[in-house]
């Protein structure tokens, strides 16, 4: 906006967090005890809302017919960013990918921005994105028309490290199941079919694939029926497999080669197959550049470097942020929580999200978002090419 100072803001929305911190910190901590798996985050959709409705936000919570996403706006002018929450944990080992501190970052950033919105000139959307761990709420989100207008959208994530980005690669999940023939296992096997042999043959398949697939090409699964007593021969057998490639563009092929390992399973015992693979499809990770250096310049003030993924230390997987980034220029920056040698989906990495390090993760992203915002908003040559490099890389996909 003109005539705003942008070293000003930031001050403002560094102090602002600061002023939060304490809250910030216990809603963290408070999710990270109450851990909720994909569309059951009903207590953390409550905690955030309160607390962003109790800071004059307007906000819709249930938004667009999802039980526990919410959408809060401050600001009817000038460029709309996008903070993201997330806040789903992970079966077994609660929040092990650290979602809460995502969901206190987010919020933190969302409410500091928003107390200078009406002088900056900017309008910030707090979207609280349900399901990421493969239930793809930012996906859902995407094709309700939560994102229509918006500029920019920017989340952070815990981490080994501070970097600029993951490497984030596009999944699908893929359920299969095997249908074979019961009998005694001992008095008559020859009157058998048996679907684990089906399952496992089609998983031996698959480990011999793995390699001869690119580099940066995964697939991984597990058995989520294997029979149910051993002296029946197994008649029905399941199993869940996560496809990952580079890009949407490359998983399809992979997919093909996929299938023909299971089938060929299938059909070496005898047994028939089924298959589905589970919508929505994560796109890869398309982290804006423009934005990115601008959190990268605002998280160094805050004492925190940021490197790129490498061999040693780049974090691979899978997000729904992929989705988004396809659709509005993203960034995804990591912000270190445990030592590099604590990898994320470990109980370990769950201990770290509530330590103190995890809780200075907390109030630094909040902030190296909130000071990035500003900037958003405060300098319009950034938005123009923010855009242009968004249009250039995603239209080239």
């Amino acid at each position: 906006m003109p005539g705003a100072d942008p070293a000003a803001l930031k001050e403002r929305v560094v102090k602002a967090v600061d002023e939060l911190a304490d809250r910030l910190i216990e809603v963290s901590h408070e999710i990270h005890s109450h851990p909720e798996l994909c569309y059951e985050e009903r207590f953390a959709h409550d905690l955030l809302t309160d607390l962003l409705c109790q800071a004059g936000l307007e906000t819709e919570r249930h938004a667009y017919d999802l039980e526990t996403a919410f959408v809060a706006r401050v600001g009817d002018t000038g460029p709309v960013v996008a903070v993201i929450c997330e806040y789903d944990a992970l079966p077994g080992i609660g929040h092990g990918c650290g979602h809460n501190i995502i969901a206190g970052s987010g919020v933190g950033a969302g409410l500091a921005a928003a107390s200078i919105a009406a002088e900056a000139g900017g309008s910030v959307i707090v979207i609280g994105t349900p399901a990421e761990e493969g239930g793809g709420g930012k996906a859902k989100l995407i094709d309700r028309g939560a994102f229509a207008g918006v500029d920019a959208a920017m989340m952070v994530h815990p981490a080994g490290a501070d970097m600029v980005s993951m490497n984030g690669i596009a999944i699908q999940q893929l359920e299969v199941e095997y249908f074979g023939e019961a009998a005694h296992a001992a008095a008559f096997p020859q009157h058998g079919r048996n679907a684990l042999d089906a399952a496992v043959l089609g998983y031996m398949n698959v480990a011999a694939l793995r390699q001869h697939i690119r580099h940066d090409e995964r697939v991984h699964g597990i058995f989520t029926r294997a029979g149910d007593k051993p002296n029946v021969v197994p008649s029905h057998t399941s199993a869940l497999w996560y496809v990952r490639a580079r890009r949407l563009s490359t998983l399809e092929p992979l997919k093909d080669r996929v299938i023909a390992c299971l089938e060929a399973g299938a059909s070496a015992a005898g047994c028939e197959m089924s298959h589905n693979w589970a919508e929505p499809a994560y796109a890869d990770l398309v982290s804006n550049e423009t934005i990115v250096a601008r959190y990268a310049a605002n998280a160094a003030t805050l004492g925190r470097q940021l490197g790129r993924p490498d061999a040693a230390a780049a974090v691979v997987g899978s997000t729904d942020m992929g989705n988004l980034s396809y659709v509005v220029p993203s960034i995804h920056p990591m912000i270190q929580v445990a030592p590099p040698e604590v990898v994320i989906h470990t109980p370990a990495f769950a201990q770290y999200a509530v330590s103190a390090s995890g809780d200075q993760a907390v109030l630094d992203g909040a902030k190296a978002l909130a000071m990035t915002v500003v900037d958003l908003w405060t300098d319009r040559t950034l938005l123009d090419r923010a855009r242009s490099e968004w249009a250039e890389r995603v239209g080239d996909e």
